[in-house]
């Protein structure tokens, strides 16, 4: 039966459920109901959807690490940039003061010189010729010529002085201009790589938290899935339990190879006939397992689901014809008597809960037919009727 038609035989199951309990319809026959397969089929779907989960909790775990990350180096960069363009605002605004004083300086440079032009030119109209003889032909006005001469002086020196300072000043402001506007562009330049590192910062940032928010949906989806495979897995679970229930009778014990809801199976049928530990029966020796009675040839069934690590005839020490399986986690049952040619499996294959692997006999230490059944945790042995009973199996 594959797994498609398994899960068709559930979904039966559940209608068949539903329908009875509407319209009073007969109660399904045992073999409608699901099998042990299809718990086992749902609850993988659900430990798998439940893996998914704890693998995306553990990636949305790391990127909202990763965006937190992101987004402080987007502030840090951000921070970084905001300085540079104040740096730069700062220089432009100077830059521009002072091309603006070095242009008002030149504006004062080239009036202040045409001024002292005028002044000389005037100077000279006023004194062309020789001074000598002005002065001897025009004796009556030689203070006052001399006097305008002086006048004359001081204003061209005056002039001279001003035009030197105007272009003095327009060469310092010139000067510091040129300073500034080198300054300015070295600082528009770190300000382009502030910005660009900002915006790919800032562009990392939203990709992380683009990531983390698709993740946290995925995380979401799948929490709903789970619900819903949770909720199969305990429908089909409880039409399991119903479908055993038509086969044995309610309360009754799960028989031989029968699966329990915690995925253990009776190995065996018959009564105990030797008990756990310290017995009389055995001269005061310790009894490391259980014997049911089973008989001769009887079906001898895996206990739960795992790997044959031993599986030989011959003495074995007493136990004949033996067979070990580990479960995983530390846990191992072992299957004794096995009549010859009995074993039904062989040492490294993998087998399944419920799964016949032998042949009830009496090999080795034994004088009848029964299963000696041990079960083992870690390597060592414990009570198999109080550890199965924990598993839904009543043994014996």
């Amino acid at each position: 039966m594959n797994a498609v038609t398994r899960r068709l035989i559930a979904a039966t199951a559940v209608l068949l459920v539903v329908t009875t309990t509407i319209i009073g319809a007969p109660a399904a026959r045992a073999d409608d109901y699901p099998t042990w397969d299809d718990v086992a089929a749902v609850r993988g779907d659900e430990a798998a959807t439940q893996q998914k989960i704890a693998e995306i909790e553990a990636l949305v775990s790391r990127l909202q690490s990763a965006a937190a990350s992101a987004q402080q180096e987007s502030d840090a960069k951000a921070a970084v940039w905001v300085e540079a363009d104040t740096l730069f605002q700062e220089a432009y605004s100077r830059t521009q003061k002072l091309l603006a004083q070095a242009d008002e300086a030149s504006v004062k440079a080239t009036e202040s010189g045409r001024q002292a032009g005028q002044i000389a030119a005037q100077m000279g109209r006023a004194g062309g010729g020789d001074i000598t003889m002005i002065l001897f032909s025009d004796s009556k006005n030689a203070d006052s010529l001399l006097y305008a001469l002086g006048a004359w002086a001081k204003v061209g020196e005056m002039a001279s002085r001003i035009s030197d300072k105007a272009i003095q000043d327009r060469n310092t402001a010139q000067a510091l201009t040129d300073q500034a506007e080198v300054a300015q562009d070295q600082l528009e330049a770190l300000k382009a790589d502030a910005e660009a590192a900002f915006l790919a910062a800032q562009a990392a940032a939203t990709a992380a938290q683009t990531a983390l928010d698709a993740q946290l949906s995925n995380q979401a989806t799948l929490q709903q899935q789970l619900a819903v495979l949770t909720e199969r897995r305990a429908a089909t679970e409880a039409d399991y339990l119903a479908g055993v229930e038509a086969r044995i009778g309610t309360g009754a014990s799960l028989d031989a190879g029968e699966i329990s809801l915690a995925g253990w199976a009776r190995p065996a049928s018959g009564y105990i006939n030797s008990v756990y530990g310290w017995s009389a029966q055995y001269g005061s020796s310790f009894h490391k397992g259980v014997d049911l009675g089973a008989g001769c040839g009887q079906n001898i069934y895996a206990g739960s689901s795992g790997t044959v690590v031993y599986a030989a005839g011959g003495w074995n020490g007493g136990y004949g014809n033996y067979i070990i399986i580990d479960h995983g986690n530390g846990v191992q049952t072992a299957y004794a008597h096995i009549i010859d040619d009995g074993i039904l499996v062989s040492a490294g294959q993998q087998i399944v809960v419920g799964q016949n692997i032998a042949r009830a006999g009496t090999t080795g230490n034994s004088t009848g037919c029964h299963l000696h059944y041990e079960v083992r945790l870690d390597g060592v042995t414990t009570d198999p009727v109080r550890y199965m009973s924990d598993r839904g199996i009543q043994v014996g």
